[in-house]
């Protein structure tokens, strides 16, 4: 599961890391507590191979829902059932993207206590999540893109604090699963079992908290003395 992310890291280091060449928000601003219906960071490729970062709406509404407020159910989506489930099959096919990000927030349950941690690459580099993102339009016309963020069994660190992780592409995979030509569903499937990082390059901390509240953007707090809790 992913329910938050963070994203701080500046425009210029994006546009290299990805190869981007095109954006919709060349003034991208550090973000400490992403959260679903909120816009997040994609990168999207056209035909021709071209790829453009937007921010995009957290939270996958098919094109045939009735109300936008379905994005707060499908945030996530489970990869092992993905290329069945009918409000995700056709973006599967056709319209696949990467959800960046610098860090995730994740929840160990202990009893009654719930600990969250923030989970990031041991170098503290942006990371690509493999995404899925559909077009709605309103009844009164607006188009709004939305995406959800793939998830597997949790592995490495992050098993320790949950059963499920999104899905963190290698950088080798970026070209094949953004190709909207790629629509052959085994073929996208046998690509995302190669394609996953290991994740043996992750680094977790146990933090003070995350605001509850999205519009609370603040940083969160490490705990004292957890700096380096599952190494």
């Amino acid at each position: 599961m992913c329910g938050r992310a963070k994203l701080v890291v500046p425009f210029a280091v994006l546009a290299k890391l990805y190869r981007l060449e095109e954006t919709d928000a060349p003034l991208l601003v550090p973000r400490r507590n992403i959260a679903p219906t909120q816009t997040i960071a994609v990168v999207r490729a056209s035909a021709g191979g071209t790829r453009r970062l937007s921010l995009v709406r957290w939270g996958l509404v098919p094109g045939w829902a009735k109300e936008l407020d379905a994005d707060r159910k499908m945030f996530n989506a489970r990869s092992e059932s993905i290329a069945t489930k009918p409000a995700f099959r056709a973006a599967f096919r056709k319209r696949r993207c990467l959800v960046l990000a610098d860090g995730f927030y994740e929840w160990k349950t202990e009893g009654k206590l719930k600990t969250p941690h923030l989970v990031t690459m041991k170098d503290g580099a942006p990371f690509a999540m493999a995404g899925l993102w559909e077009s709605w339009t309103s009844p009164d016309g607006e188009i709004i893109d939305t995406c959800t963020i793939l998830t597997r069994e949790a592995a490495g660190v992050v098993a320790e604090i949950h059963t499920r992780m999104p899905i963190i592409l290698t950088p080798e995979c970026h070209e094949a699963w953004l190709d909207p030509e790629m629509t052959d569903t085994t073929a996208v499937e046998a690509l995302l079992a190669s394609a996953l990082a290991s994740a043996n390059g992750l680094h977790a901390e146990a933090i003070a908290g995350v605001p509850s509240d999205a519009a609370n953007d603040a940083a969160p707090k490490v705990k004292p003395g957890q700096l380096k809790l599952f190494g």
